[in-house]
């Protein structure tokens, strides 16, 4: 829990140097990165709103996530993710986005997409970064480890150690 606030207080510091706004999108965290952020006082001037769409139905009605996606795709993808960021910074108008999806368990694994299988995407400005991470643990140890890891890509973003994009 530390670690998650020092890396949200961090995010913020380098929001207010860049006088930028960050949003979330959020399905298998809950809400809980958007807690990490507003745990941090002041939060309020850079961060501009949290999604918590845990449903399809949710992320196709708040963030215009297309439906055929999660029929094609499934909901823990690449392109939901990517689409669900988008739609988090078209809705808010914040430069930084993150939006993640994934398997936190104990139940909803499959072969191709085990418990522990999550897709996170950035958004940064026109730009959009993801990648997949498959966390070991149980429920509450893969959300947490899916919070850090959005907050650190926020952060490797929002300082310019850009990783590939695709």
């Amino acid at each position: 829990m530390k670690e998650i606030t020092q890396l949200a207080a961090e995010l913020g510091r380098r929001m207010q140097v860049l006088n930028a706004h960050v949003t979330a999108a959020e399905s298998c965290t809950g809400g809980g990165i958007s807690e990490a952020i507003t745990r941090v006082p002041g939060s309020s001037a850079w961060f501009e709103a949290g999604y918590v769409t845990y449903s399809n139905r949710q992320k196709i009605l708040q963030l215009n996530v297309p439906e055929a996606l999660f029929e094609t795709v499934g909901a823990v993808s690449r392109e939901v993710v990517e689409a669900m960021v988008r739609g988090a910074q078209e809705k808010s108008h914040a430069h930084f986005a993150v939006a993640v999806s994934g398997v936190a368990g104990p139940d909803g694994g499959s072969a191709s997409k085990p418990v522990g299988t999550v897709w996170l995407a950035w958004g940064v400005g026109e730009a959009v970064f993801s990648e997949v991470q498959h966390f070991p643990g149980n429920r509450d140890e893969v959300r947490r480890q899916t919070v850090k890891a959005a907050l650190e890509g926020l952060l490797r973003h929002a300082t310019g150690e850009i990783s590939n994009q695709g």
